[in-house]
């Protein structure tokens, strides 16, 4: 194992973070407020850490899926610990776990929080809180990529460790200059969305933090009622934006460079908003209220449709008190997730059709045994390796799911609290339903339930398999038999 590369990659996130905990004390000093001290503290020692750290340059710049992994996970652990520190030393969030807990929930875009009272917390660490929704949304060693070139040629590992979704491919064939097209789209959109906010006369501080949120699909928000208090020219920007973020950015490079044919033809694309039309419509029929006006009702459901699937996890509404079908829909779409490519949780819609697909398939090789039929998507055949890692991933994923469920079982709970817990923080989506419902917290949980959950909010994030490659004992038996000789 390369593990120069990985303490290198480790250095620059160090620097990167230092970097961007800048933000936040600037955001501080505007508002004069006391704590913006530790997020200057903080900064300084990260910088300096990660310039020591990242001095010495590795002899070898080639690393493997193993270390592209391995550094995948111990950056997203890393920039946790450090980004949770000014929540800590300030005092506003005292509990280590909890302090913790909020800033996983934040990188990995979940929006799951244990605050009771956000609006209790200074501007600085609202600012801090959102921020790092944006930079986990696309990924923190995308950024990387796209601005530090690390050479060695081993650059898609990385990305393809962090991305999400069953199989990553470039938009060009470099690395670099695929990072930075993405990063590109992905500050462009959100530069938009903080235009058109500011167009419905949302304060410059509300519309960048909602903006962060929306664009990371994470969720915070800076209010206690979400979204809710907002005019509903704010509520309807909002959930564009949240469709906007959950679309695969392979489709927006395509519409770029005006591929408008294969653009609208991606079949997950398709099938993303398919899925969302049919949910809005059944839960409009199950919860229609004829107090209000049909495009109220609208609205309200399309929100709340287009936050659940994304796995942003603002809210309009109480859902929780929504009819039996409405909640199911909900929940159902919670682990469809958004497109792969994009900033938003759950399964993918690509993995959900590829697996219909397989059923589909050996329903036919039932019926006509000697047949032979390819899966394909957008017109391409898929290979049997990537069907394969999707069903790997699926069993994986059910016996995490399983694990986690059990772990909080132990706190006596009931089983919806801790089911919607379990799939709102694999899935990466926020509230779930009853005790972590959209007007409830996690605070609750004892210390062993959240780092159960912090567990599974990472594993969601990861896809799972970099972050339980870094604590699976043969990954780190080959490096320690080299060192022993």
């Amino acid at each position: 194992m390369n593990k120069d590369m990985i303490r290198y990659i480790l250095g620059w996130i160090l620097v990167i973070e230092g970097i961007f905990l800048l933000l936040p004390w600037i955001v501080g000093l505007i508002y004069r407020e006391r704590c913006t001290w530790t997020f200057l503290l903080v900064s300084l020692c990260s910088l300096f850490i990660g310039w020591l750290v990242v001095r010495k340059k590795p002899g070898r710049t080639v690393f493997y899926m193993r270390e592209g992994c391995v550094a995948t996970a111990a950056s997203w652990i890393l920039i946790s610990l450090v980004g949770c520190l000014p929540f800590l030393i300030s005092g506003e969030i005292p509990s280590f776990v909890d302090a913790f807990f909020e800033t996983v929930s934040g990188f990995t875009t979940t929006g799951a929080t244990i605050l009771d009272d956000v609006e209790a917390l200074s501007h600085c660490m609202l600012f801090w809180r959102s921020f790092t929704h944006w930079m986990g949304g696309m990924g923190v060693l995308v950024f990387l990529l796209a601005v530090i070139r690390m050479g060695g040629g081993s650059n898609m590992n990385l990305m393809r460790a962090e991305s999400t979704g069953p199989s990553v491919s470039k938009l060009v064939p470099k690395v670099m200059r695929s990072a930075r097209i993405t990063y590109a789209i992905y500050i462009s959109l959100t530069f938009l969305m903080v235009v058109f906010l500011l167009a419905g006369r949302m304060p410059l501080f509300e519309a960048l933090t909602t903006a962060f949120g929306t664009a990371g699909t994470g969720g915070f928000g800076v209010k206690a009622d979400s979204i809710a208090g907002y005019s509903p020219y704010i509520q309807w920007v909002v959930t564009v934006f949240m469709l906007a973020f959950g679309v695969n950015f392979n489709a927006y490079y395509l519409i770029l460079f005006r591929k408008w044919r294969q653009a609208f033809h991606m079949e997950e694309v398709r099938y993303y908003f398919l899925i969302i039309l049919g949910a809005i419509a059944v839960i409009m029929v199950n919860i229609y209220d004829t107090a209000v006006t049909f495009g109220e009702n609208l609205r309200t459901v399309s929100f709340q449709v287009a936050s659940i699937i994304t796995t942003t996890g603002f809210a309009t509404v109480d859902f929780d008190l929504w009819p039996e079908t409405a909640r199911f829909i909900l929940v159902l779409i919670m682990f469809f997730g958004a497109c792969a490519g994009s900033t938003g949780g759950g399964l993918k819609i690509s993995r959900i059709v590829i697996m219909v697909k397989t059923v589909l398939r050996e329903f036919g090789s039932y019926l006509f045994p000697k047949s032979v039929k390819k899966i394909k998507m957008d017109g391409k055949n898929v290979e049997e390796d990537v069907i394969r890692g999707i069903h790997v991933y699926l069993v994986t994923f059910v016996a995490l799911f399983v694990l986690s469920m059990f772990c909080l079982s132990l706190e006596n709970v009931d089983f919806i609290t801790n089911f919607t817990a379990v799939a709102a923080t694999i899935n990466n989506i926020g509230p779930g339903l009853n005790m972590v419902g959209p007007t409830q917290s996690y605070s609750f949980f004892t210390n062993f339930s959240k780092i159960v959950l912090v567990f599974d909010m990472l594993a969601g994030r990861l896809e799972l398999f970099p972050l339980l490659i870094l604590i699976y004992p043969p990954t780190w038996k080959g490096s320690l038999k080299k060192a022993k000789s």
